[in-house]
């Protein structure tokens, strides 16, 4: 698991899975591969370079190479990222809404009173003021506890 995390790392390699899966097809079309060539098109980035990187995703098993000449056609393999997928799941069923609720109410319990009522009287200052009734929608009780 870690060799795949560690592979994703990296901004270039991400750039490269995600041009192949622009063109990923799971039937194994040969429309799914690109060369490297098209690769060094689309990111800018040298031969040598995109290579390399190509290299390090083929021993990750995240693309597979079919050579045709001197050419080299590279197309996205899924199934590794499945890996990380599953992985991810648990964190992603999270019920985040709630934890951020939570996180409130405790952050709320610890204001003393008096930095509670300043909030306030500025909550309804602000609420009062129809010209500033967007800055009231778009602030969060994060922010403003972090400015008092």
């Amino acid at each position: 698991m870690a060799d795949i995390f560690t592979v994703v790392a990296d901004s270039a390699r991400r750039d490269i899975l995600r041009i192949l899966l622009e063109r990923y097809i799971p039937s194994g079309e040969v429309r799914g591969e690109l060369s490297v060539s098209d690769i060094v098109g689309h990111l800018g980035l040298s031969q040598p370079t995109v290579s390399k990187h190509l290299k390090v995703l083929r021993e990750a098993g995240l693309v597979t190479v079919r050579e045709d000449g001197q050419h080299r056609f590279y197309r996205l393999e899924y199934s590794p990222l499945e890996e990380i997928e599953d992985w991810l799941i648990p964190f992603l069923s999270v019920d985040f809404d709630q934890a951020v609720k939570d996180a409130d109410h405790e952050a709320d319990a610890g204001l003393k009173d008096e930095q509670r009522a300043f909030a306030s009287a500025i909550g309804k200052a602000f609420a009062d003021a129809s010209q500033m009734s967007h800055v009231v929608k778009d602030a969060t009780a994060k922010k403003w506890r972090r400015n008092v």
